[in-house]
């Protein structure tokens, strides 16, 4: 059985897909659903952090629990990496992702740390490093507003970002294009990616990092780039608050076969 926060918090939900609660309108305060008999004072209020987790109400002092006029981001796919965005423009693949959900992005919503670290089990695999060999992490935390979105940390090798953009830790985007195109104009050209998705619980550390609620999950991504010749130049982790985006994904469907007899 759900915790009677759940319950409530989805009840809430279901009013609010429903239009019962228009985008812009309080919800009831903490104190009248209590009287209604919805639960005591710390279980509303646990219904109403879940559902601002969830990305369907924002809360503030003086303005009380208001339905989000926005729906989550979309989270593109091959759209996001097309070289007419980062080489050829200074949109990074991030801001694709607002330019397509209708919102902006505004400086200061994306901050980072930059270190030069010994490499993980999984991303000296990915690079095809000796574990313990030294990688740079470069670690952002994405917000949009002061709601943060997701985490995103690339790994990259010392002789492939030494010197560049990529390693200048000030907050924001590596510059124009973005890191993508720091690789380019090294001489590392992408050609191709390979993305893998785990929904899961988050640990202590993210759930605070990124303002879950208890019981909100998170999509890991794992983000191998590669160039034409099989190089890896970036490996990526990305930690995503799960109801704060809606990923998307369009691609021409293979025909192996077709293919084969061309």
């Amino acid at each position: 059985m759900a915790p009677k926060w759940r319950e409530l918090a989805d009840k809430l939900a279901e009013r609010i897909r429903s239009g019962e609660y228009a985008p812009g309108q309080q919800l009831p305060h903490i104190r009248d659903l209590v009287e209604a008999g919805e639960g005591s004072k710390s279980t509303v209020h646990a219904a109403y952090k879940a559902l601002e987790a969830e990305g369907l109400v924002t809360s503030s002092r003086g303005h009380g629990t208001v339905v989000r006029q926005q729906a989550p981001l979309k989270r593109l796919g091959i759209a996001r990496y097309d070289k007419a965005k980062w080489r050829d423009g200074d949109e990074v693949a991030f801001i694709a992702d607002r330019v397509a959900s209708g919102r902006a992005y505004k400086r200061g919503e994306q901050t980072q740390s930059v270190s030069r670290v010994p490499a993980p089990a999984m991303v000296a695999a990915a690079h095809g490093l000796p574990e313990g060999a030294e990688v740079y992490a470069r670690a952002r935390l994405v917000k949009e507003g002061d709601q943060p979105t997701h985490t995103l940390t690339s790994y990259y090798r010392p002789e492939h970002v030494e010197g560049t953009r990529i390693v200048d830790p000030a907050p924001g985007p590596a510059g124009r294009g973005g890191g993508f195109r720091v690789l380019y104009d090294a001489g590392y050209d992408i050609d191709h990616m390979r993305e893998e998705l785990f929904a899961r619980i988050p640990t202590t550390e993210e759930a605070t990092l990124l303002q879950l609620a208890p019981g909100e999950w998170v999509v890991e991504l794992h983000r191998t780039t590669y160039t034409a010749d099989g190089t890896v130049v970036e490996f990526a982790i990305g930690i995503h608050a799960a109801s704060r985006f809606a990923w998307a994904y369009d691609f021409k469907v293979p025909d192996s076969a077709q293919e084969a007899k061309q």
